[in-house]
């Protein structure tokens, strides 16, 4: 029986520089931005040629899209969509001690794609309202349950909770001294003090 070794260590070779191209251009692409930053930059930093990156990304659209997998592979992996919502709002100061270059780095690819014809415009607005509509959804859970006011406007409320939590990103990235725990831990405190229906006694 033939030895499958040999295939197998060249695979988990190839995984292996594949990440290292992924964690370098994660860096090179917080630093400078992506318009600022080539292939033949990431490949020198990563340590392969330009031939060997594109073996792996066949272009700067496809690896821009891969660093952004990769931070939506770590929120799915980290969150609960179906859990209590102000306990995950709560949580979400762990996802940035977590994964700060992906924080980072997401920041810089948001900031430089708003206008429509920029190449992940469309991917990142996708996310957004794909987000809104999660929260939204996590209100009307709660309020199906009793336990949230049904006064409330599920998605004004998810709109606004969205905005905190990537105001936060761009502020802890400016001054990681900032108490980042018990910001959220009172943001999701104040929540609960408006979402909690009021004794009708």
């Amino acid at each position: 029986m033939p030895d499958s070794r040999p295939y197998a260590t060249l695979l988990a070779k190839g995984e292996d520089r594949k990440q290292r191209i992924l964690d370098v251009a994660q860096r090179l692409l917080t630093r400078n931005g992506w318009r600022s930053t080539t292939l033949a930059q990431i490949a020198r930093e990563a340590g392969v040629t330009p031939a060997g990156l594109l073996h792996h990304f066949e272009s700067k659209e496809q690896l821009l899209h891969a660093v952004l997998d990769a931070r939506d592979a770590d929120d799915d992996a980290h969150a609960d969509t179906r859990g209590d919502l102000i306990q995950e709002v709560a949580r979400v100061a762990d996802r940035f001690h977590r994964s700060p270059e992906l924080v980072g780095t997401f920041a810089v690819l948001l900031v430089e794609n708003i206008l429509p014809d920029a190449p992940l415009h469309d991917r990142l607005l996708l996310r957004y309202q794909d987000a809104i509509g999660i929260l939204a959804e996590g209100i009307r859970r709660g309020q199906r349950a009793g336990r949230y006011r049904t006064d409330l406007d599920p998605t004004v409320k998810a709109v606004e909770i969205l905005a905190f939590i990537n105001g936060m990103e761009t502020t802890w990235l400016l001054d990681p001294s900032i108490p980042l725990t018990e910001v959220f831990k009172e943001y999701a405190e104040s929540l609960t003090r408006e979402f909690t229906p009021t004794d009708p006694k």
